[in-house]
């Protein structure tokens, strides 16, 4: 009976550790870009000061996208109304809206280019983070021509770039998923999504943006050496009673 208490201790602390950390605790606010100034879709950032995405600045040629309007109403920004080719104005590209059915980010990689940025705090100063998010390319309504689109990625000095997607005419890519990891450098950093592609203002690329998120990815040194210790500790009360027993 001892022994089976033992495995069971043992068993009961891996899960708890590997529970822990599948339920870190999320470290971006807003990734989703569903909190905003207006309810509608449009530019928002240092350009466009009426429209502000909670917890994020902009210095880019961005807009935060609402369900379904990227390819219909648009949304107004400092140099006008700005729509994406798709289904509803002439282009069967499959364009999609937010893979969780809410708002979205665009960048023209090409024009006015800047940062979207979030200071992300708590952090653990060398513990690895997992960073997760998802991109596709698009191109603005009324231009012709392929583009390029991608993402580079910052987390302080560490930086991370997304595979470059080549789009035909009038196209849309299709979200992909990406998971990229960083290691912490201080409590607290920056996170910085720069837009890329081409080739040039005259066939606007845009670079779409969703769903971002950054949790601890791996646990620790210290937290690893607490784990260690238990097992250990688990692994030589299991010993002590087997002899014991076998010398009873």
């Amino acid at each position: 009976m001892s022994s089976k208490l033992a495995v069971l201790a043992l068993s009961t602390f891996a899960a708890l550790a590997i529970g822990a950390s599948a339920q870190a605790a999320e470290f971006v606010q807003n990734g989703g870009f569903e909190t905003t100034t207006l309810p509608i879709s449009a530019e928002f950032g240092s350009q466009y000061p009426s429209q502000q995405v909670a917890h994020w600045t902009s210095n880019a040629y961005s807009w935060v996208y609402r369900p379904g309007d990227a390819d219909t109403v648009g949304g107004p920004g400092i140099d006008g109304n700005v729509r994406l080719w798709g289904p509803a104005n002439g282009s069967a590209n499959g364009l999609t809206g937010s893979p969780t059915g809410g708002n979205y980010i665009a960048v023209d990689p090409s024009y006015r280019t800047g940062v979207i940025d979030q200071t992300i705090t708590g952090l653990t100063t060398g513990q690895v983070y997992n960073l997760s998010f998802d991109y596709a390319g698009a191109q603005q309504l009324g231009f012709d021509g392929a583009t390029t689109e991608g993402w580079n990625v910052s987390l302080g000095a560490e930086t991370h770039s997304t595979a470059i997607i080549n789009l035909a005419n009038h196209a849309f890519s299709g979200w992909k998923h990406v998971n990229m990891s960083f290691t912490a450098l201080s409590a607290s950093e920056i996170l910085r999504f720069v837009a890329t592609g081409g080739p040039s203002s005259s066939q606007p690329p845009f670079a779409l943006l969703d769903s971002v998120s950054l949790k601890g990815g791996v646990p620790e040194p210290a937290a690893w050496s607490l784990m260690i210790m238990g097992f250990g500790s688990i692994g030589a009360t299991l010993r002590r009673r087997r002899t014991a027993a076998a010398t009873a």
